[in-house]
């Protein structure tokens, strides 16, 4: 890179800094800060314990905003002290750390941007994600596993908390059905990105003869809803279940009917939780998790609705993979919503999916 070149990447860096500085309004967030640390330090402040939460939750999410940004800004100062050092040096070596500087700083600004534009009503809120295997057994209850894992890792790598809501094992492998509680700012904004079939081509571990198999799980995002969102539930439309809480951990599991199911009757969703000791809080937690259901299902209805005034026509079943994970006979995982291939299958499956989520978001933002 020449340094012409260098110059004109530091301009449009500093005028990318100058827009989000002017969209973010960054002293009225600082104020919000400050008003909420005040709260935070009422001697009264966890009597409401989840409102409390609610409090950590909004202050943690513009901490991290501002704290991100003054990061940028620091880089984008340190950069342009590299400038003139390069300038007057003419040093190889320091050539390269400023381009490497540069691509990083690209690299991050995108990612910031992508961050501040998840202005969705409830892209903010936390996710429940559910994992469903397709027909076959074995197989697809295994790569249901693998999905979980993958989604677990790009939790931990966002700082995120996984609490697992319901978890039915699969008989010889895998996993029949998972749901998971994914907690973080703009944790439902990111992973709306993944709800579809995922598709999976490999030599099946559990085939004696070494043969190829093709394997789908059905993902599904909602957003964990707020008590006081007024989502309409008449109770009249609930059955309402409970049973002795299985699956992987806990003194509780089949020792009390602690878990609970409910099933709403008018759309048949049904809804279960068992990770709580108490019968009530996984009573709450599973009328969130309805909630949620519920209003996916109107945002889908939605989405037809619109689809069918455009006259587009998408098949809802199996066939419409949103991404190819193939194994065997070449590595390659393609997003076939954007097109998007990446060759490092294990980096993908260790959770390394935020190429996949960005690519999706800005398809979705330019649309």
């Amino acid at each position: 890179m020449e340094l012409v070149e260098i110059k004109q990447e530091l301009e449009k860096f500093n005028n990318r800094i100058a827009d989000f500085r002017g969209s973010l309004d960054l002293e009225e967030k600082r104020t919000r800060i400050a008003e909420l640390e005040a709260e935070m330090a009422d001697p009264d402040f966890w009597n409401d314990q989840q409102a409390a939460q609610k409090i950590i939750n909004e202050a943690n999410g513009i901490k991290e905003l501002v704290h991100t940004f003054d990061e940028h800004v620091e880089a984008l100062e340190n950069a342009e002290v590299s400038y003139e050092l390069v300038k007057e040096e003419a040093d190889p070596d320091l050539k390269a750390d400023l381009e490497a500087e540069l691509a990083d700083l690209s690299a991050k600004l995108n990612q910031f941007e992508l961050f501040i534009l998840l202005s969705e009503p409830y892209d903010k809120n936390n996710a429940i994600l559910e994992l469903h295997p397709g027909a076959g057994g074995t197989e697809s209850q295994d790569w249901a596993s693998m999905l979980l894992r993958m989604y677990t890792r790009w939790a931990e790598k966002k700082n995120f908390k996984v609490e697992t809501l319901d978890y039915l094992p699969g008989e010889e492998a895998g996993v029949k059905s998972v749901t998971l509680l994914i907690k973080g700012h703009n944790a439902y904004g990111y992973l709306k990105a993944e709800k579809g079939v995922h598709r999976l081509v490999r030599i099946s571990p559990f085939d004696s003869s070494g043969r190829r198999h093709t394997s789908f799980v059905s993902c599904d995002v909602m957003p964990e809803m707020d008590d006081d969102i007024d989502t309409e539930v008449n109770q009249e439309d609930l059955k309402i279940d409970t049973y002795r809480a299985s699956g992987a951990g806990g003194q509780h599991v089949n020792t009390t009917d602690s878990a609970v199911r409910i099933t709403h009757i008018p759309t048949n969703t049904v809804v279960t939780c068992q990770s709580e000791r108490s019968q009530i809080k996984n009573r709450d937690q599973a009328m969130k998790m309805l909630k949620a259901k519920l209003y996916q299902l109107e945002i889908d209805k939605q989405q037809a609705e619109i689809n069918a005034l455009r006259g587009e026509q998408k098949e809802i079943g199996w066939g419409s993979q949103i991404r190819s994970y193939v194994f065997h006979p070449y590595a390659m995982i393609k997003d076939h919503r954007t097109n998007l291939e990446v060759g490092n299958t294990q980096g993908v499956i260790d959770g390394d999916l935020d190429p996949f989520i960005d690519a999706y978001l800005r398809q979705q933002m330019n649309n």
